[in-house]
């Protein structure tokens, strides 16, 4: 059973850091962070899709945080084919994303940022978050071996924003494009109203990680602004609907990592807290079953389920769980 981490999707989104969340004496960058990482093991990165990460700052989330902590960051917009502002790119480069020479420096720069948390193995995943408009077909799939030539080495996962990737007719397909490459599937929860919707799809293509995203339910997830997108409060019962899929994913993978992405307020760390407690207790369950099954039956129980059978004998079916 590989390891279950749960966190959140980011730990410095300005309704969180003004939410009350952090206590007094650690509401500075030093201070949240180590507030954060005593209370989860796992956090998204997101601010590099913003702007290019820094090597410099890399190395003191490494000094911040306990050994064992990973970070799982998110891939520069530009990397990804995302619009990307020409303030945030570097030496006055444009954002030109298909210039051969621009890209070259991007991933350089990529790269070079995300070294210190890769060498001292706290990078959980280069997440590559594409678009609704990356559409699966042949130019996709070349866009997908360019990242994997580029990324040989580290822990990559994929999440696609186009509902077609994981549609029936094309899901096999995807499957075995991110597994040819090694690249972690992302499974996500959201909505499922919306003809924009991803399809909950639990994929592992990777025995080094899954990842599962937790988005809210929202039905603005289309159209509403980025807190009408995301603002959604999961109830315990949505949030056990998941287990029997993660205790499968995590039978199948080293680790697996399930972050939540309703940042509005508190309602991300809420959730993941009540993920967590959910696994534990789901765990401990697991275990007293087990432990009452490698017991045996009670004495004399064989016995009386002999002296109420007639017949031969015949040879039982054990159903295991999926």
């Amino acid at each position: 059973m590989g390891e279950i981490l749960v966190g959140t999707c980011s730990w410095t989104d300005r309704a969180l850091t003004g939410s009350g969340w952090y206590p007094p004496g650690r509401r500075d960058a030093e201070g949240r962070l180590r507030h954060y990482a005593g209370r989860f093991p796992v956090v998204e990165a997101d601010s590099a899709y913003y702007a290019l990460p820094d090597a410099r700052t890399s190395a003191r989330w490494v000094e911040r945080t306990p050994s064992g902590f990973v970070f799982d960051v998110k891939a520069f917009s530009l990397l990804t084919g995302h619009p990307t502002r020409s303030s945030v790119m570097p030496g006055g480069l444009p954002a030109e994303p298909g210039d051969p020479a621009v890209l070259d420096a991007v991933w350089a720069r990529f790269t070079e940022g995300i070294e210190p948390l890769r060498a001292a193995g706290r990078l959980g995943s280069v997440l590559f978050q594409f678009p609704p408009w990356f559409r699966p077909g042949q130019r996709a799939g070349a866009f997908l071996r360019e990242c994997a030539e580029r990324t040989a080495g580290w822990p990559v996962s994929v999440e696609f924003r186009h509902p077609g990737w994981w549609r029936r007719e094309w899901a096999d397909v995807t499957t075995a494009l991110l597994a040819r490459y090694g690249m972690a599937a992302v499974a996500v929860d959201m909505t499922q109203s919306l003809s924009s919707s991803i399809p909950p799809v639990a994929a592992v293509t990777s025995r080094r990680l899954s990842v599962v995203r937790f988005h809210g339910r929202s039905s603005a997830w289309g159209t509403g602004s980025k807190e009408d997108r995301f603002r959604y409060e999961y109830g315990e019962a949505e949030l056990a609907e998941w287990l029997p899929r993660l205790r499968s994913l995590a039978g199948r993978v080293d680790a697996l990592h399930v972050l939540f992405n309703n940042c509005c307020g508190t309602a991300a760390v809420r959730a993941a807290e009540t993920m967590q407690h959910l696994l534990a207790r789901d765990a401990h369950r697991t275990a007293a079953r087990d432990d009452a099954g490698a017991a045996g039956p009670a004495p004399g129980a064989t016995r009386r389920a002999g002296a109420r059978s007639e017949g031969p004998r015949q040879a039982g079916k054990s159903v295991r769980e999926q």
